[in-house]
């Protein structure tokens, strides 16, 4: 069900089984409409020093209907520490609203997804 919502928002070709692994690895709250998944939000947390939203996704029908709002005040909520997160070039209103300030600069150097 994720790879749909995945796929839902970012096309792409992803493996089933290490999509598995990596969601053993976080916390996931999901929002769901009837057996449907529409949205879910990742926490990648140490418990301690260190949490990050690894990404928040909404089916692009399903948005600006307060769902990614509320999955971000449930993370909130269930983290154990404070948050840090990256935003996509023009999503950072939707952060600022929910009181995340800009912070540190963030870097990326990418290697290719395994298959």
């Amino acid at each position: 069900m994720f790879l749909l919502l995945v796929n839902g928002v970012w096309q792409g070709d992803y493996n089933e089984t290490l999509t598995h692994i990596a969601l053993q690895k976080t916390m996931n709250i999901t929002a769901w409409q009837n057996d449907r998944l529409v949205g879910c939000v990742r926490i990648l947390t140490d418990g301690y020093f260190f949490g990050t939203i690894s990404e928040i996704l909404v089916l692009p029908e399903f948005q600006k209907m307060g769902i990614g709002k509320r999955l971000m005040e449930l993370a909130w909520e269930a983290s154990p520490t404070s948050l840090f997160l990256g935003a996509q070039p023009g999503k950072e209103p939707f952060f600022e609203k929910l009181g995340f300030v800009k912070g540190i600069q963030s870097f990326q150097k990418k290697k290719e997804r395994r298959k």
